[in-house]
């Protein structure tokens, strides 16, 4: 590789890694730079795919021990090894960071294995573990140096005790107590995974609920879904203190006006993430950035330096893995001519805890306070057959559509493999699709994808099984 490549990505990270393939495909000389031992960032070594490895296998015991006997099967004691859910939560992240090089070599993209610097005149260093420093000097520069978790002064992070979403993958026996700050994504995947393994979990939410700017019946139904199954709540409650004191954490609150404290083993602060800039000086190469510190792009992912654009988490909005992948491509193919531009009104979301959430486009509230005529069209899990042949009767799919058009300008789920039946609602949304588009396409049965054809139905008054 030379070291004028045409493309030199800063990050191995979904949004780097994909943009790295999808570069080399369109017949760019490619470098990606990663410091870490292994591709692709946060999410695949210590995010996305390990806690969904952990959730999966903390669902299965969960599944044994509690609702096996539903369905006839008898199974006695149920033990859990830990460290062995542990070692194949790695053995999954192994093969997705090996698949990752795999198709590096297979799109001949150069791995620049080192941390790496941008300077003026888009030049490139790219230090070495051993110390050695290779200078690049790409016609572009793609940053996509991800995100960090957001850390509490009083509590900092020693992966101990007090973790971030990092250390609370590796806890090494399962916590009598887990303090969880934070309702959001993050914690309420990390809190499921350890109440089914036998914790206490605690979670505690500063804003009024939990999932904050998701649907309001999402949420209602969410928090009570999770009441149920053993979690501890505490919403409108503002975390003030805390501090280690050897094997407990202490954690000081202010709820309803009054101060409270709890105590546990071990406590997951997941309050956000915010941009991570390791090797950018944005304010010395003069990037523009945002009130969090993040990189300032148009919609082709450019930022104010000429050849220079930033992807992913880096540039804020919605911290998503799939939102990075999207961001790679569209900034490759703008450097490679092709006239495309990114846009957000259709990106998905999910909560992988079961049942699982999954929402794209605006809410109900949003449509209402926009003061455009809308309708709504719901329609439960425990009205479907196949789900009830599953045992999985909670939760239910929501749409909200334009009152005039039946334009689909929302849609909210909350049940089983809500995360798959998603799918072709966004696609449906890219198309500016209606709930009759929906409704009158034939689905399988019995399948939960009826689900959403009932709800679409129930958008336009006709749906038939409720």
């Amino acid at each position: 590789m030379s070291d004028t490549p045409d493309v030199l990505i800063i990050g191995g990270g979904p949004g780097g890694y994909v943009a790295a393939i999808r570069s080399a495909q369109l017949g760019l000389s490619t470098v990606c730079v990663e410091m870490d031992k292994t591709l692709g960032g946060t999410c695949v070594n210590v995010g996305c795919i390990p806690s969904k490895a952990l959730l999966s296998s903390s669902e299965h015991y969960e599944f044994a021990r509690t609702h096996a006997a539903e369905h006839g099967i008898t199974l006695g004691d149920v033990g859990l090894d830990l460290a062995k859910m542990l070692a194949r939560k790695d053995d999954v992240v192994s093969q997705n960071t090996k698949g990752v090089e795999f198709l590096f070599k297979k799109n001949k993209v150069t791995w620049a294995k080192g941390f790496g610097t941008l300077k003026a005149g888009n030049v490139v260093e790219v230090k070495a573990a051993d110390g050695t420093v290779t200078t690049y000097r790409p016609k572009h520069v793609i940053i996509a140096t991800g995100s960090v978790p957001a850390a509490l002064p009083f509590l900092p992070f020693d992966e101990e005790r007090i973790h971030s979403n990092v250390g609370a993958l590796k806890i090494p026996a399962v916590p009598k107590h887990l303090i969880v700050i934070g309702g959001g994504v993050i914690g309420l995947e990390l809190g499921s995974v350890w109440r089914r393994l036998g914790a206490k979990v605690t979670v505690i939410e500063y804003a009024p609920t939990i999932l904050p700017g998701n649907d309001d019946d999402i949420v209602k139904e969410a928090d009570k879904i999770f009441r149920k199954q053993g979690m501890e709540i505490h919403t409108a409650t503002k975390v003030t203190g805390g501090r280690r004191e050897g094997d407990r954490v202490i954690v000081e609150v202010e709820q309803n006006g009054a101060p409270k404290s709890f105590e546990a083993d071990h406590v997951l602060v997941s309050i956000g993430r915010k941009p991570s800039l390791g090797g950018i000086d944005a304010a010395a190469l003069g990037l523009k950035t945002g009130p969090r510190g993040e990189l300032i792009v148009d919609d082709q992912l450019r930022t104010n330096l000429p050849n220079v654009f930033a992807i992913g988490d880096c540039i804020g909005g919605k911290l998503l893995a799939h939102k990075a992948e999207d961001e790679g491509v569209i900034a490759v193919e703008v450097i490679a001519g092709k006239r495309v531009h990114m846009h957000y009104h259709n990106m998905p979301a999910v909560v992988y805890t079961w049942p699982e959430v999954a929402t794209c486009g605006l809410t109900e509230g949003e449509v209402k306070a926009s003061g455009r005529a809308y309708k709504v069209g719901k329609f439960p899990f425990s009205a479907n057959g196949r789900a009830r042949s599953m045992g999985e009767t909670s939760g239910f799919v929501k749409f909200v559509t334009d009152a005039a058009t039946d334009e689909i300008l929302g849609c909210h789920m909350i049940g089983a493999n809500v995360s798959d039946l998603l799918n072709e609602v966004v696609l449906a949304m890219e198309y500016r699709g209606t709930a009759e588009d929906i409704g009158v396409t034939v689905h399988s049965h019995p399948t939960l994808g009826e689900v959403v054809k009932e709800a679409a139905l129930g958008a336009l008054g006709r749906a038939i099984h409720i």
